[in-house]
């Protein structure tokens, strides 16, 4: 019998978009002979908890919602061995459903619940460099300096500007920015470099702030983040050349564009910023983050995008979805229910 959905829904997600899309996607993946039993959260703590109760009862935990969510329900979920992750766009970025290949619609998305693959997939975590704390996970880019200022101003910005929010955040954090001194150290300890720079990310995945291929290089399966470092360069050359760049990748050719690849990093500042990830603020300066192979199982559709994210790393079983637990033999694809 298919697991039991636990669908755990932002209402608020999207500007709203999610509390709307959440009664036909509840429809939607009934109409799949799933066992649905939908939650509203009410706010990330409370997101945790209900993602890790229903991992406790055995469900299937499938998330409405943005990725910022997506990263605090991943960070339960790491804890609790067995459980299957689902992913349902209804932020604004849908960033990580984008990457994974996810169709934009969420109803059409509800295919990839039923039918998917599970695939384990990496995490990142941010923890206090000065500290044994243990930190807390994300799913995407964890990103800080110039990307801090920009986070802030995209979460406070209007909800109808929808994806262009990133955007509008980057263009106004410009305005004020002044560039800081970094230092970061790949996989302490080791090697050792200093920037005056705008921007610092550790990337988990491929994209951010609404489709931004921030490092378009990254895989969610080989246990390593890619470290990309945006050096200082004058504010209308990263406008006219640099900015533009980022939607398609190619900005990582650009001579002020470093990249590291590294299981783990420790950044620092000569001035206090706040490291953003998926969207939300994840950590003070100094941080060391640090990539987690392997901690979630994440169901992913069974034909992976032209551009994949994956490495090679084989699925834990065939197309079934939630109908089997991970590593059990997979249960015959029922045809017929694909286009329900």
């Amino acid at each position: 019998m298919p697991a039991p959905v636990c669908l755990i829904v932002n209402p608020a997600a999207g500007g709203g978009k999610a509390g709307r899309l959440a009664a036909a996607v509840e429809q939607a993946l009934g109409g799949h002979g799933l066992s649905v039993r939908r939650i509203d959260t009410r706010h990330l703590d409370h997101a945790r908890e209900l993602a890790e109760d229903a991992a406790r009862r055995g469900e299937t935990v499938v998330a409405l919602s943005g990725d910022g969510m997506l990263g605090v329900v991943a960070d339960v979920l790491r804890d609790v061995p067995g459980t299957v992750l689902g992913v349902l766009p209804g932020g604004r970025g849908n960033d990580l459903a984008r990457v994974l290949g996810i169709p934009e619609d969420a109803v059409a998305a509800c295919a990839t619940i039923a039918h998917g693959i599970p695939r384990p997939v990496d995490l990142g975590l941010v923890s206090d460099a000065r500290s044994e704390a243990q930190g807390r996970a994300f799913v995407g880019i964890a990103s800080v300096g110039f990307d801090s200022e920009a986070n802030r101003i995209a979460n406070e910005a209007p909800a109808w500007l929808g994806g262009l929010v990133y955007a509008y955040g980057a263009m106004r954090a410009l305005i004020s920015w002044r560039p800081a001194r970094f230092e970061i150290e790949l996989d302490p300890p080791g090697e050792r470099h200093s920037f005056s720079a705008y921007s610092i990310g550790a990337c988990n995945s491929k994209a951010y702030g609404g489709g931004m291929r921030a490092a378009p290089d990254a895989m969610l399966d080989d246990g390593l983040l890619e470290v990309v470092v945006l050096e200082s360069v004058g504010k209308l050359r990263f406008v006219a050349r640099i900015f533009p760049k980022v939607f398609s990748g190619t900005h990582v050719h650009e001579p002020c564009v470093h990249v590291f690849r590294a299981a783990e990093v420790t950044i620092s500042a000569d001035r206090p910023f706040t490291m953003y990830a998926d969207g939300d603020p994840i950590g003070e300066l100094p941080v060391s983050v640090r990539a987690l192979r392997g901690a979630v199982t994440m169901l992913t559709p069974a034909t992976a995008p032209e551009d994949s994210p994956f490495s090679g790393t084989p699925p834990l079983s065939a197309p079934a979805g939630p109908t089997t637990a991970p590593g059990a033999p997979a249960s015959p694809h029922d045809e017929s229910a694909a286009g329900s």
